[in-house]
């Protein structure tokens, strides 16, 4: 085997170890038998497309920033603590969250929407001992 191949093995390998490592921590958002599959599918949803920016433990989702040092113009509310109605969510959707500066406008849309609007509609609000519906 010349240096060349050597280099490559050792790359190909480093970074098969560094997927396989990867995988390990990746967040998955499981069913709950209890729910309707409309607020399942919304929690998938809130996972995908909402969890970079929000926090909301049903959906795995840790965007939201705790640290006031560490703020970022994108860190959006934390759901556990924060408790939304399905109109709210709706409104945040459509609009672009309320001063629609940062989150797009229809990042769902028609019953993805509503989907991830029950979803945080029951699941929001946890930790501000408000219970889930």
């Amino acid at each position: 085997m010349t240096v060349k191949h050597l280099r490559i093995a050792t790359v190909v390998g480093a970074l098969a170890v560094a997927g396989a490592v990867g995988a390990c921590g990746e967040a998955k958002v499981e069913d709950n038998p209890a729910n309707s599959e409309l607020v399942n599918r919304g929690a998938k949803l809130f996972h995908d497309r909402c969890s970079g920016c929000h926090t909301l433990s049903a959906a795995a989702a840790e965007g939201s920033n705790t640290q006031i040092h560490d703020l970022e113009r994108t860190d959006g509310p934390n759901f556990n603590q924060r408790r939304e109605t399905v109109e709210q969510v709706l409104y945040a959707i459509r609009n672009g969250g309320f001063s629609g500066a940062i989150m797009p406008q229809n990042i769902v849309v028609g019953e993805d929407a509503q989907a991830v609007a029950e979803f945080v509609a029951k699941y929001s609000g946890s930790d501000a001992g408000n219970d889930a519906q």
